[in-house]
């Protein structure tokens, strides 16, 4: 039976210090949302987003439009503006999310790290952005190694503070070393930069002096991602409330004052590994407080187990929806391909939903992105207007990348960056590469040569769509489409759609072969009680 367990992680203070010198410290990062269902990662997906060292990746991340996702920015941001420090940037590495790294290249990244905080002098605290997700072809935790890593160099009295994503899968190895555990509190995660900025807040208050003690609590719930959502406009939230309650509950009696940081991580499903599991994750400067509600988050979290069962829309109920739309008296629809989400590691190029709205007829009708950079070359190279038979997906790929093809002309292209305005991109630089806006009868696909999840309307502004006039919105993603897409689409106008795919979160469809078991919803048998502990 799965245990709430208390770790405590720093058995002396560390010791207060005045600098006669500005803090030294240390920033590095891995940032990837592994599937072990998807392709291997390797070193040419890490530089197609994020492969920053030194003075690059502290101006990059001092930039207006930084190409890195927001937690180093925040951190960076929020250092400058409390007083002079000397950062000491070594590496940061992050990727779409994908399948496990290659466990070659994480080597290598490894040794850069190890090297760098070796030869980095003296240090006064450490930063590291973390995904918590991670794989490689041979660690289900690199997080835990790279930490591991960390405090083996640089002792147990230098400040360590990790941020992650909310997705993140906690083992022990992820806490054990940290003085700090930030977890994002968004979903759709907007919060990354303040993230950051929180981050650089407590790593500030550690060094100068404060003893912390972390304590976490999992539960065999593996919750799908559609049921992982926050915010005020989501009527089904149970992962959202747990967040709320953590952050009510440390500023109130018996906790205000003695918990810096309450983090409730869902976890990723298509990570498959041992510690898959709703956690919660307290960081006090009491250890009893900390034990005490991480206990009290987790017994909150049981009672709403039966909550964590997805709840889709089929192909044929999606079609019928769509089609109601050409009564202009009803509301325009986004339909998420939440099985087919590259932010989770899907290939971003399966065709069921394309396939049934053309057959339907469905007009006025715009899907985005697909990715495949074959159909996105050709389209380029004949130009706007050209008619062409698109043949998707002739490279192959997995076992859900069917061929499809249907006649089209091009009715746009773009080349190259896009600022993203909204959602978790936001004010960030996006390479789209080439790509192509396809007119299929009356349904106009955006194709794109980089994967990426169709989070952000510029993704189809950079085309001259007006996402506004569409009835019918079609998006690759599953769930941060909310963030930037809400300015057109209420809670109430979005359907998820059950398709075959990598990222489905009909999570009894998959050969799990390292989750534990039995977890909920996927064994009605999974069991906990925090008195058994």
């Amino acid at each position: 039976m799965p245990s709430l367990k208390s770790v405590r992680l720093c058995s002396r203070a560390i010791e207060p210090r005045l600098f006669m010198a500005p803090p030294r410290i240390a920033l590095l990062g891995f940032s990837i949302e592994c599937n072990r269902f998807a392709p291997i990662a390797t070193e040419k997906d890490f530089s197609a987003r994020t492969l920053i060292s030194g003075k690059e990746m502290l101006a990059e991340a001092r930039s207006a439009a930084p190409r890195m996702l927001g937690e180093m920015p925040g951190f960076v941001a929020d250092m400058d503006a409390a007083g002079v420090w000397d950062p000491v940037p070594l590496l940061l590495a992050m990727a779409e999310p994908n399948g496990p790294v290659d466990q070659a290249f994480f080597r290598r990244m490894m040794d850069e790290w190890e090297s760098g905080l070796r030869t980095a002098g003296k240090l006064d605290g450490i930063y590291c952005v973390l995904h918590g997700a991670g794989l490689t072809t041979e660690d289900h935790d690199p997080e835990g190694t790279i930490l591991a890593m960390i405090r083996a160099i640089v002792g147990p009295q230098i400040p360590l503070v990790a941020s992650f994503d909310l997705h993140a899968n906690v083992s022990d190895a992820d806490v054990t070393p940290l003085n700090a555990f930030i977890g994002y509190r968004t979903n759709p995660h907007m919060d990354m930069r303040e993230c950051g900025a929180e981050s650089a807040r407590i790593l500030r208050q550690l060094l100068a002096g404060t003893k912390t003690y972390l304590a976490c609590a999992r539960l065999p719930i593996v919750p799908p991602t559609v049921t992982m959502l926050t915010g005020q406009d989501a009527t089904v939230r149970p992962y959202g409330e747990l967040i709320d309650l953590g952050q009510v509950r440390m500023r109130e009696p018996p906790y205000a004052g003695r918990v810096l940081n309450v983090s409730v991580l869902g976890g990723f499903a298509f990570s498959d590994t041992p510690f898959n599991g709703l956690t919660a994750v307290v960081t006090a400067t009491d250890a009893d407080a900390a034990r005490a509600l991480a206990r009290e988050i987790a017994v909150a979290g049981w009672e709403r187990r039966e909550r964590f069962r997805p709840k889709l829309t089929s192909l044929d109920e999606a079609v019928a929806s769509a089609k109601s739309t050409e009564d202009r008296t009803t509301p325009a629809l986004i339909f998420a391909d939440v099985a087919d989400n590259p932010g989770g590691g899907g290939r971003g190029n399966t065709m069921w939903i394309l396939e049934a709205f053309l057959k339907a007829g469905v007009k006025d009708a715009l899907v985005g992105v697909i990715f495949d950079p074959h159909l996105a070359a050709e389209a380029t190279a004949l130009g706007v207007g050209a008619t062409l038979t698109a043949q998707f997906n002739r490279a192959g790929g997995d076992e859900f990348s069917k061929p499809f093809a249907a006649s089209a002309r091009v009715r746009a292209l773009h080349s190259g960056p896009v600022l993203a305005r909204r959602g978790i991109f936001a004010g960030g630089t996006i390479d789209l590469k080439t790509s192509a806006a396809l007119e299929i009868n009356g349904i106009i696909v955006v194709v794109i040569s980089e994967r990426v999840q169709c989070a952000d309307p510029a993704f189809l502004e950079c085309f001259g769509l007006d996402i506004g006039a569409a009835r019918v919105v079609v998006v690759k993603s599953r769930g941060h489409f909310r963030g930037g897409f809400d300015e057109f689409f209420r809670h109430e106008q979005v359907v998820e759609v059950d398709c075959p795919g990598l990222t489905s979160p009909i999570l009894s469809r998959f050969n799990w072969r390292h989750m534990p078991r039995p977890v909920l919803p996927i064994d009605d048998t999974a069991s906990w009680s925090p008195e058994a502990t």
